[in-house]
């Protein structure tokens, strides 16, 4: 039986499950009907948990050295200078989250550094190759691809759809995108330069009268971008001239000129959920399973997520253990349904002008996100997200928890006895206890603190850093 999986679609959610398989020796393919990678910004904040992925994927440096913290904001009504502000101010780095702060990159930036860490595993995407179809049978899944006009027929074992609100694969399987779409609302974005605007801030423009009714410019890394984001009235077309037409309108200035429109589209709210997101040997994740407003940042992050958490379970699969399949659409589309009700909230708030509607707090960075059933009260209960602490290897080198969790596999944590048998198996000692087999001193006591641990306290971290049962 072939061991290959196919993921149609590689935005941000199809290339971490692509990446996620192909460092675990898993053969994949993945594919996009566009015949040129995205361009554009759009999904341009990385939440916190979503930079822990990173980290364990071998892209965080990347993504830290090309993009930025989140700007502050100059706040014009009226064409007068009134207040800075931030969407959340900057705290510090713990010991249990190394990465506190939301992050800003823009999403081709983000794709193209997940394409070269792919590359390096000797996976590329396969662009202009579209999907046309696919049966499946007990034993794998028969899709039909389409290039150039050549079709060809690939057999695999799984078929992830990653491929959009649009998705081929749910609407082939006709799975409900159920929820709405308010054609009501649009909102104009786009990516411009702005050269009269110190690109180290961003900066709102509104009515004094209407002050939440304006535009935003945010200072995109890497050149002299902006992200515009206003809201759209009548049936004007998108283009750089509707652009300017708001710049002159609110900002008060007859200098700023806006160039090089490199990306501009229409968005309405589309706040959709699937009603299933596995169908036998097929699977439904990110944009393809759940459409969200882009308040608050989640709908790439939760792609990301949702293939974080897929790709162990397909590999234990492939591996002969297919009990965990059934535990993708159990976890990930009761998140899926959580952000969303979180998303939406924020774009009522912002309709409705609410003075915080651009503030954001803790519940947006993904990491209280937890599989646990809600009635296990107990401090380790299963599903739980793994905090980091640092440490001390056995030769008195610092290192960190997520050291010890970085790769494909499992990690068993034996606080203060001697390790699990297997070779990612640690006892966690306090400094000068002594125990046999590999172990790591926790010098300053914040791994004990981290997990509540007891002498004998024993904690399994799945491969995607959420802490699961041991048998």
């Amino acid at each position: 039986m072939t061991q290959l999986v196919l993921v149609a679609g590689a935005g941000p959610t199809g290339l971490t499950l692509a990446l996620d398989l192909a460092r675990r020796d898993i053969p994949v393919r993945i594919v996009d009907k566009a015949a040129m990678f995205f361009a554009g910004s759009r999904g341009d904040g990385i939440q916190p948990r979503t930079l822990e992925v990173f980290d364990d994927l071998g892209v965080l440096d990347a993504v830290l050295a090309e993009g930025m913290p989140t700007p502050v904001m100059r706040v014009h009504l009226g064409g007068e200078f009134v207040t800075e502000r931030r969407m959340s101010e900057p705290v510090e780095p713990t010991p249990a989250v190394p990465y506190p702060n939301l992050w800003v990159l823009g999403q081709s930036r983000t794709e193209a550094v997940l394409r070269e860490r792919l590359a390096e595993f000797g996976v590329r995407v396969e662009l202009g190759t579209a999907l046309t179809g696919f049966t499946q049978d007990h034993d794998g899944v028969t899709a039909t691809l389409e290039r150039d006009g050549t079709r060809e027929t690939v057999r695999a074992a799984y078929l992830i759809g990653a491929d959009g609100g649009k998705s081929t694969v749910r609407r082939t399987l006709g799975i409900p995108f159920e929820g709405s779409t308010d054609e009501s609302l649009r909102m104009l974005l786009g990516d411009v330069r702005a050269d009269a605007l110190d690109h180290e801030f961003g900066y709102w423009f509104a009515d004094a009268e209407e002050p939440m009714q304006g535009i935003a410019l945010s200072p995109l890394p890497g050149g002299r971008q902006f992200q515009f984001a206003a809201p759209l009235t009548g049936d004007a077309e998108p283009s750089l001239e509707l652009l300017q037409e708001y710049v002159d309108r609110y900002c008060g200035r007859d200098d700023v000129t806006l160039t090089d429109l490199t990306w501009v589209t229409v968005w309405r709210p589309n706040i959709r959920l699937a009603r299933r997101f596995r169908d036998g040997r097929v699977f439904l994740a990110g944009d393809a399973a759940h459409a969200h407003p882009p308040t608050g940042g989640q709908g790439m992050n939760t792609g990301i997520q949702d293939a974080y958490n897929l790709g162990w379970k397909l590999a234990a699969a492939l591996a002969g253990d297919d009990t965990l399949l059934d535990s993708y659409e159990a976890e990930r589309r009761t998140v899926a349904a959580d952000v969303l009700g979180l998303s939406s909230e924020l774009l009522d708030k912002l309709v409705e002008g609410e003075e915080d509607a651009m503030e954001r707090g803790p519940e947006t960075q993904q990491l209280n996100i937890s599989y646990r059933d809600p009635s296990e009260r107990a401090p380790l209960a299963v599903g739980d997200r793994a905090p980091d602490a640092p440490v001390k290897d056995e030769t008195g080198r610092p290192v960190r928890l997520f050291d010890l969790f970085r790769g494909p596999h499992a990690t068993v944590l034996s606080f203060g006895a001697r390790a699990e048998a297997g070779p990612h198996a640690y006892a966690v000692v306090r400094p000068g206890q002594q125990v046999a087999g590999p172990h790591v001193v926790d010098v300053d006591g914040h791994a004990h603190a981290a997990y509540a641990a007891t002498e004998g306290t024993r904690v399994l971290v799945r491969p995607d850093g959420y802490l699961g049962a041991l048998s």
